[in-house]
């Protein structure tokens, strides 16, 4: 039973959200769907794969308005994370910046100092 638009379901993806996507659209199971797709990979054709692939790039994303309160939790959660993992590498990154300027500034008024850095290389 169908129920309107399919959209990659990533609250429940294990790559792409294709097969979470398709057992939203069934009211199948997920495990069920992923299984069926494997195995119709192993053992009918290899054509899965491009099928998979091309439905991971042409579907939409599930929008917000369609997830449950939980999905939804979930899904805010993992960009929370993404976003302070991109805010940590940003600070990492600004923090070598700056040593390396510090370094720069120190040795190029200090041979000797200068010298000593790179004999530590």
């Amino acid at each position: 039973m169908a129920r309107g638009q399919f959209y990659l379901d990533k609250s429940n993806a294990k790559l792409a959200g294709v097969c979470s996507g398709l057992a939203d659209y069934t009211g199948v199971d997920p495990l069920w769907v992923r299984i069926a797709t494997v195995l119709l990979t192993l053992f009918v054709s290899f054509i899965t794969i491009p099928m998979y692939i091309v439905a991971a790039l042409i579907a939409d994303k599930k929008p917000f308005s369609h997830y449950s309160e939980v999905e939804e939790e979930r899904q805010l959660r993992r960009i929370q994370r993404r976003r302070k993992k991109h805010h940590v590498h940003a600070e990492l990154s600004d923090i070598d910046r700056r040593v390396a300027e510090m370094e720069r500034h120190y040795s190029s008024s200090n041979p000797r100092l200068a010298a000593e850095i790179d004999s530590l290389r």
